[in-house]
């Protein structure tokens, strides 16, 4: 475009100029409204001239300064209107291109004809002084007009500017240049649109005709050089053409450099050759260093030298390339027959100067692909030697950079994907190398359909996601999230345990993915980890929006991946937090329901619910399933109606619930519902999990309870029911609960005489004998028959107390106390201590021995306690069951329950007339100091039993004298602070000590 519109005027009378510029205003208006570039611009312009327009139209009276003003503003207009016809008219590109002397152009005229307009003499007018001041208004505002290129044309400029100063203007700068050229002069950034208006600005600008403008030429000429780098505006088979056109007329060795391409002061090839005042060149670089150090005279004619001047010695640049480029088109042509070589040292050397040539230019990468690379590197990756498989790697991702079309030639080689997928296996830097060639090819459509079904490539990707290197974690990721487009590739990625894609299409994808999805969930085995980081990142949103759907199948995969996930105690909660126990009850409510496995399902998920309600955290809110009486029978009702996996579900979900926060409130209510009928019924089913089951939630209910309300239930049936199941079970946990259920039952001579026919003593003994003390349910299971034992040893049925002594059980109670846990010792104690209330009446008195036994026979030893003959199953007497030391040392336990159980044992001795000869057994023993340290017990329970057995054994002065001492103290503290009962009984044995006197008002 030239630089100024030359338009040739002749005089015309006054009132032909007026219709002449009105007319000339309307033409210009016209032209501009078609204005595609710059189109704002034109639209401010028409703007000021159609005000303009309305002020000729006046009826003015002539004169010749007037006529001189318009003959400029017909200039100006015309000028205007050319450049507006140009701008509709010439090529996109070109008018883009020239976008900023167009502005230049259009700014000019306007200002012209704002100073046209400042030069009337609007005094010596005919008009209103509203016409002058708009006048005066027009004529300032088009003086101060400022006219602007948009951003977008801007950014095209000087990307443009920039291309044609340096030397790395590759291909894809050529691509994203034409896509904002096609952005700012609004055209599709397709290929063939692009290439169709290329073609065009090209024609206009060969076209001599229009050739107007020498520098204007030759900077189209190097525009056009720019942009035939890119692919829409030169086809491959062009590419091809050219390059071996000048491959082909190359010889086979590199050319050695002119001497004029060496610096003379670094001795080395130029990269920018400047050239200096003395007419001399050199490395830009090497003369700055020389004038920095304050050396201003030319290196080789010693020339003063003007250091602020340097000029690009273009040229030569030039010249420097065009030797480079044409030695690495040799380089690269000879290289390739060498990575075919045997010689692994030549093969590296090779590679590594290859590797230097494809990362200088876009352009060796483009000459690369031509001479057909891309097959022999992906051969590289399948060699033994590590280096020259990184080397192919790298050389390989480079060249998928450039371009589409050269990622899917790599992936189309045999087994290139395999390969680069097998070298992510290997060292740390092989993988990262490979990684970065898998991401670039991922960013391909066509490739991307691949490497997805390379075969582990997808588990190799989420193990480098979680490995130490952070970038290789992040190309993992990315990687990943391009694959994730096809739904197997995210299944597969799941069943690597990445569930990121996973979770977002079963949130947001369509109904039918979503099923997939929830499927491939539900399949999976999943770790706790992992079940609990798939609840924290969304998971059951989008499941219980599935449990709610009308159709079957989405409401059978979210249920079975519910039911999976649920079984982790806070996903179990969150899951009653969120809403799912209402749409699952419905479920499993629905007996018209087509799908008996479903509800079973459903069942089992509830069970985890429940059971994920007796493991919260004391300072949380409480989370309950249920709360109703409506509720519970409910759900307790469905026992009877549904199958036996149902069944367990349903008894195992009341089991849980029992042990939850509101558990007495369970348990109360089940029993109001007489649920211990039903259970006493399903104890006798064959099936072991709802036998098991319902013995444990019998268990659970009974411990409780009013044990009254359960004989009407519990029948001789049920008693042998229960033994039976303790006899032959083989699940340690239902056998404790039967035990326990034994053990809790009412002290009913009736009930205890069917337990004594079902041979429940032999079974305890069974029990308490099988070893195996310390497995948890085995322990249960000790403990229980302890508990057990002791409605048979109660003092007021001696024939009980025989049939257990004779079983052999007292032996074993005696070594429950030293081996067992805290329970066992106390039941232990507490069934010893019935036995000994039994051995006094049962102890045989001493024969009479005549004179002559005397002499014959050694003399019979009476039981030191009982003065009589004792043994173990004839007077259950706890002596001769060595029972005394244990019993003793049971007095330090810190856990009160069997302390005071050993002592309830231990003050049998001293009952009666037994005082005197108890007393001493317990001296003896070591039990007295024990039994006064008591006195300091937190359990005033213990106090006071020890205070009873002290006012006693202090009656005796012997022991007043020998231990009253160490007792004061303790004694003095309760009379001083306790209850009246108890500090009337302290001051009483304070008195036998004589520290108070026997009249004190303490008694």
């Amino acid at each position: 475009m030239a630089t100024g519109v030359i338009i040739r005027t002749t005089p015309i009378p006054a009132s032909d100029l007026f219709s002449q510029t009105v007319l000339a205003i309307s033409d210009t208006v016209n032209a501009a409204k078609d204005v595609v570039i710059q189109k704002e611009n034109f639209k401010k312009f028409s703007t000021y001239l159609e005000i303009l327009k309305e002020l000729l139209e006046l009826n003015v009276d002539h004169s010749k300064s007037l006529e001189n003003a318009l003959q400029t503003i017909n200039r100006e207009i015309k000028v205007a209107k050319h450049l507006a016809l140009e701008c509709r008219h010439r090529n996109k590109i070109y008018i883009l291109i020239t976008c900023r002397k167009i502005v230049k152009l259009l700014e000019g005229s306007t200002k012209e004809i704002g100073r046209a307009l400042s030069l009337i003499p609007l005094t010596s007018l005919d008009v209103s002084l509203d016409i002058k001041n708009q006048v005066i208004k027009l004529s300032k505002d088009m003086l101060d007009a400022v006219y602007w290129v948009t951003a977008a044309e801007d950014v095209v400029v000087k990307k443009i500017e920039l291309g044609i100063q340096g030397r790395d203007f590759d291909r894809s700068r050529a691509n994203q240049l034409l896509v904002h050229i096609a952005e700012a002069i609004g055209i599709s950034p397709e290929q063939s649109e692009l290439k169709k208006e290329f073609e065009e600005f090209k024609r206009e600008v060969e076209d001599a005709t229009l050739r107007k403008d020498l520098a204007e030429d030759v900077q189209m000429e190097q525009i056009i050089t720019l942009l035939e780098k890119a692919d829409a505006t030169t086809s491959l088979d062009e590419k091809k053409k050219k390059y071996f056109e000048t491959r082909n007329a190359l010889g086979r060795q590199p050319l050695e450099p002119l001497q004029s391409f060496y610096c003379p002061i670094t001795q080395a090839v130029m990269v920018d050759p400047v050239e200096t005042t003395s007419g001399r060149t050199f490395e830009r670089s090497a003369i700055e260093k020389c004038f920095a150090e304050g050396n201003n005279l030319c290196p080789l004619t010693m020339v003063p030298l003007n250091t602020s001047v340097i000029r690009p010695n273009k040229t030569l640049r030039e010249s420097i390339e065009e030797w480079k480029e044409r030695n690495n088109i040799i380089n690269i042509v000879s290289i390739k027959p060498k990575l075919q070589s045997s010689e692994e040292t030549e093969m590296l050397q090779s590679l590594s100067k290859l590797q230097d040539i494809c990362t200088e230019r876009e352009l060796h990468r483009e000459w690369m692909t031509m001479e057909d690379y891309i097959p022999v590197l992906v051969g590289l990756l399948s060699a033994k030697n590590r280096e020259i498989r990184k080397h192919a790697l790298f050389i390989l991702f480079m060249l998928a950079k450039d371009s589409d079309d050269n990622k899917e030639r790599i992936s189309k080689v045999d087994n290139a994907l395999e390969s680069i997928v097998h070298s992510l296996a290997r060292q740390i830097d092989e993988g990262k190398l490979a990684l970065q060639l898998l991401l670039e090819l991922s960013r391909s459509n066509v490739v991307r359909d691949s490497i997805g079904s390379v075969h582990g490539c997808i588990l190799l990707l989420v193990t480098m996601l979680s490995g130490d290197e952070i970038q290789a974690a992040k190309d993992a990721q990315e990687l990943l999230e391009n694959l994730s487009f096809l739904h197997q590739n995210v299944i597969q990625m799941a069943k690597a345990n990445y569930f990121k894609p996973l979770l977002h299409l079963l949130s947001s994808g369509p109904e039918n993915v979503r099923l997939i999805m929830a499927e491939t969930f539900s399949e999976i085995e999943l770790t706790d980890h992992y079940k609990l980081s798939m609840v924290k990142d969304g998971a059951l949103r989008p499941l219980l929006q599935m449990l709610s759907h009308g159709e079957l199948e989405m409401k059978k995969v979210a249920v079975k991946a519910l039911l999976q996930l649920s079984d982790l105690p806070q996903n179990g909660l969150q899951m009653i937090k969120e809403g799912a126990v209402g749409p699952l009850f419905e479920l499993l409510y629905r007996h018209s329901l087509s799908s008996p496995t479903l509800r079973e399902q459903v069942a089992a998920t509830i069970m985890h619910l429940a059971v994920s309600t007796t493991l919260q955290e004391a300072d949380r809110e409480k989370v309950l399933l249920l709360e109703s009486q409506e509720d519970i029978f409910k759900l307790f009702s469905l026992i009877s109606l549904t199958g036996p996996d149902i069944q367990r579900s349903i008894l195992h979900t009341f089991q849980a619930l029992c042990h939850s926060p509101n558990g007495s409130d369970i348990r109360m209510k089940l029993r109001q519902l007489s649920a211990v009928q039903v259970l006493v019924q399903l104890c006798e089913v064959d099936v072991h999990t709802v036998r098991e089951n319902a013995v444990k939630l019998f268990h659970c209910l009974i411990e409780d309870g009013d044990k009254n309300t359960f004989l009407e239930h519990v029948g001789q049936r049920c008693i042998e029911t229960l033994l039976r199941i303790i006899k032959t079970s083989k699940d340690l946990e239902e056998i404790a609960a039967a035990m326990g259920i034994v053990s809790k039952l009412p002290e009913e001579p009736q009930l205890n005489q069917w337990l004594i026919d079902a041979e429940a003593v032999q079974t305890i003994f069974v029990c308490l004998t099988d070893g195996n003390k310390n497995a948890l349910h085995k322990r249960q299971v000790i403990e229980n028959a302890v508990g057990a034992l002791g409605r048979f040893t109660v003092s007021t049925n001696k024939d009980w107390q025989k049939i257990v002594a004779e079983a052999g059980l007292i032996p074993v109670l005696v070594h429950l106390l030293v081996s067992g846990t805290a329970l066992m010792k106390q039941n232990a104690a507490i069934s010893l201590k019935q036995f000994s209330e039994s051995s006094v009446s049962l102890s045989k008195p001493m024969k009479k021995r005549g004179i002559f036994q005397c002499c014959l026979a050694a003399p019979e030893i009476g039981c030191p306690v009982h003065l009589g003959i004792c043994t173990v199953e004839s007077s259950f007497c706890i002596l001769q069951a060595n029972a005394l030391e244990p019993l003793v040392r049971m007095l330090g336990e810190p856990d009160l329950g069997p302390c005071e159980a050993s002592l309830d044992a231990l003050l049998t001795l001293i009952d009666d007339e037994r005082l005197q000869s108890g007393s001493k057994v317990l001296a003896e023993a070591n039990a007295i100091v024990p039994i006064i340290k008591l006195l300091s017990s937190p359990s005033e329970k213990l106090q006071e039993k020890s205070l009873t057995a002290l006012e006693r054994i202090f009656r005796l002065v012997e022991f007043k004298l020998k231990y009253g001492t160490s007792a004061q103290m303790p004694l003095v503290e309760i009379a001083q602070r306790k209850n009246s009962q108890m500090k009337s009984l302290a001051a009483r044995v304070l008195a036998q000590l004589n520290v108070l006197g026997q009249q004190s008002s303490f008694f």
